[in-house]
């Protein structure tokens, strides 16, 4: 991000801050794990004390999904994480990278583990896996934080195109989604323009965006991967007897993107079913949320499980290799 400048706190130099903005910014950052905490634990108490007369109904709904729709949703969600890892390497190779695809896709792995308490904390364990485990081939870590643009900027502009299905649920205004999707295509435009400037490693993070064939590459893993979330959610909803279509599946998932930026925890699949479906009935649209978020971690563990047992298998394979070579002979 260029080179760090240090900024005197004193405030006689600084001079008042009228707002106190940045007062208030420092106290979350010092507090930040206090506020996840105590905002998932409301977040479940409020689920919760809805559920409590329909405890009955919300426990049969969990319990009469087909152990085969609750593996195929758990499929789906292996199979979306792969498909994001192959949209984070469109835009790490853009940026210059030349590490290979199975490194880099072992590296988003380590985004789920974080993921579990926090998704920044997510992408923050997968820049520093990748960073750790191929150096020489990918690019520095202001560079790959910048890489994460383009993906937020084309989930931004999916998610404000189907921004219509929030409309009936929430109650919003017709032109809701026509603004929405005018600010995003605004950031698209805004950040496509700064991958041209040169110099400072940060707007390399942004050069897919200025490559056709990339930028279509990352977008395509992209709508592979929200399809297969949105599908699931559909799955999951139909088999706790919602009736929801197609489009409800994909509100529920905008709902929980959204809810997830906030210290929701784990909550956040429930709470993101009630708020856009909970007309159909609480109890079943709590249940499918709370099975959205199983399914998403089992999902994720198994991604992991994989990463874990590939790097053990490349381990063994290079110490084989090395073992074969033999020891080097003495100099001289």
């Amino acid at each position: 991000m260029g080179d760090l400048v240090t900024v005197s706190s004193d405030p006689a130099v600084l001079g008042p801050d009228p707002s106190g903005w940045s007062r208030v910014k420092a106290w979350i950052g010092r507090h930040q794990k206090a506020i996840l905490i105590v905002g998932s634990i409301v977040t479940a108490g409020i689920i919760v004390a809805l559920l409590w007369g329909r405890r009955d109904e919300f426990a049969t709904a969990i319990r009469d999904v087909p152990l085969g729709i609750f593996v195929a949703t758990c499929a789906l969600q292996t199979l979306g994480l792969m498909a994001r890892s192959e949209s984070w390497h469109q835009a790490v190779r853009g940026a210059g990278a030349t590490v290979s695809r199975r490194v880099l896709f072992r590296a988003s792995a380590m985004q789920v583990l974080g993921s579990i308490i926090n998704g920044q904390l997510g992408v923050a364990m997968r820049i520093a896996a990748l960073r750790r485990s191929s150096p020489e081939v990918t690019p520095k870590i202001p560079t790959l934080i910048a890489a994460e643009f383009p993906i937020v900027a084309v989930e931004l502009v999916f998610a404000a195109a189907a921004s219509f299905t929030l409309v009936g649920p929430l109650g919003l205004p017709w032109w809701t989604p026509l603004g929405a999707f005018a600010v995003a295509a605004a950031i698209g435009w805004w950040m496509r323009h700064l991958s041209h400037r040169p110099g400072r490693d940060f707007w390399a993070g942004l050069s897919v965006l200025r490559h056709p064939r990339g930028a279509s590459l990352l977008t395509g893993a992209l709508l592979v991967a929200i399809l297969c979330q949105v599908v699931r959610n559909w799955m999951l909803l139909r088999a706790v007897g919602v009736d929801a279509s197609f489009w409800d599946g994909v509100a529920v998932l905008i709902a929980v993107a959204t809810l997830a930026q906030l210290p929701t925890g784990p909550a956040a699949g429930a709470a993101a079913a009630v708020l856009i479906l909970g007309s159909e009935g609480v109890a079943a649209t709590a249940a499918a949320g709370v099975l959205m978020t199983v399914t998403g971690t089992i999902g994720g563990l198994v991604f992991a499980a994989w990463s874990g047992g590939d790097q053990l298998h490349a381990f063994r394979r290079g110490r084989k290799a090395a073992g074969r070579a033999g020891p080097a002979p003495p100099p001289g």
